[in-house]
């Protein structure tokens, strides 16, 4: 039987999870990263259509997560994974939990799930993590799920993986150097590779997300209006869409706060030219994730000299490239009849400590 291989990715901002494959096409969906504690299940409504969400247990507690989750929201917000060991969390495990209540299978014979880079070089919590997912886990509705294998990778390796496969460039990545640049809601994550192990001292992520150019904006509005606004996603879909957002009824012209949000992006890739210098030896300049648009201006300005290439979707090219590092595990474990590890993995001559 061919073996069931998920991927999940934990973001800040997101949970992208794979649902399935059809016709060899992986099939991507995500919810908000939001996981809203309450002491039981909540109850299905009398009247009105029933929100998509879904009770986990984790830590004595029931926390409700889903696509409808903001439904579920109170004054404050329940983004609460801004930390290096977010993952030890039990809204982390909450999260992970209802991607694979949404997937619907009761048995993964290999889950990966992807951490930021500052997060990845603690090595300890990534083993305590891998530990922590594998086994029987109750996913609410009465549904359970066994994980057999669990492992972690860098966030933006996923992307190198997918994107190799996408361009049929997997040899050819395999013998040059790259630099993946995945800016996210709360962490700017940098990867540089050479081949497909990682040089760890290279790489790093810093708290320079997209929540922190939304947060420039949010109170530029706040100073303006004489206000305590706090609709950071109606901001985020303004920048994305180009639309003004309407802010107490009228449209708001954020024109006038982009030149400080814009320098957000700019500390984020100073912060990463510390460790890759001017590239000058990186073939391969790979840029993805939920923030690429308001970075990459300023990452083309950085570096002159280099094509930047971006992928579509570029918010699901991480989680896509953990299952197809999943399925490439699992073929050659199958063929070889022994345990072997992921294509993207840390280089051990440059490896660094939890300390």
């Amino acid at each position: 039987m061919e073996p069931i291989v998920r991927a999940v990715d934990v973001g800040r901002g997101n949970t992208k999870f794979i649902s399935g494959i059809k016709n060899g096409e992986l099939r991507c969906e995500m919810f908000p990263s939001q996981a809203h504690p309450s002491e039981v299940a909540v109850e299905a409504e009398a009247w009105g259509a029933r929100r998509k969400t879904v009770g986990i247990p984790a830590g004595g507690l029931v926390y409700e997560v889903g696509p409808d989750v903001h439904l579920a929201s109170d004054v404050f917000n329940a983004n609460v994974l801004q930390h290096d060991r977010y993952c030890d969390t039990p809204e982390y495990l909450a999260l992970l939990l209802g991607a694979l209540h949404y997937m619907q299978v009761d048995r993964i014979d290999l889950l990966v799930v992807g951490l930021p880079v500052a997060t990845y070089k603690l090595k300890s919590l990534v083993t305590a993590l891998e530990r922590r997912l594998t086994g029987e886990h109750e996913l609410g509705k009465g549904k359970r799920v066994k994980v057999l294998r669990a492992k972690a990778i860098a966030q933006p390796a996923g992307a190198l993986m997918h994107y190799g496969l996408m361009h049929s460039k997997v040899a050819q990545l395999r013998k040059e150097r790259s630099l993946i640049i995945d800016p996210g809601r709360r962490t700017f994550d940098w990867l540089v590779t050479q081949g497909m192990q990682q040089i760890e001292k290279r790489s790093h992520s810093v708290p320079r997300g997209m929540h922190d150019a939304l947060q420039a904006i949010v109170e530029g509005i706040s100073r303006s209006t004489g206000s305590h606004y706090r609709d950071y996603d109606t901001v985020d879909a303004a920048l994305r869409t180009g639309k003004k957002p309407i802010v107490f009824q009228a449209e708001y012209d954020l024109t006038r706060h982009l030149p400080l949000a814009r320098k957000v992006p700019e500390q984020a890739i100073a912060e990463m030219m510390h460790y890759v210098g001017d590239a000058s030896d990186i073939r391969n300049i790979i840029l993805v994730g939920g923030g690429a648009f308001f970075y990459r201006a300023a990452l083309k300005g950085a570096f002159p000299n280099h094509t930047i290439h971006e992928l579509k979707d570029p918010i699901f090219a991480n989680v896509k490239g953990f299952q197809q590092a999943g399925m490439e595990l699992a073929r050659s474990s199958a063929a070889n009849g022994t345990s072997t590890e992921l294509p993207l993995q840390p280089d051990a001559s440059t490896g660094e400590s939890d300390e």
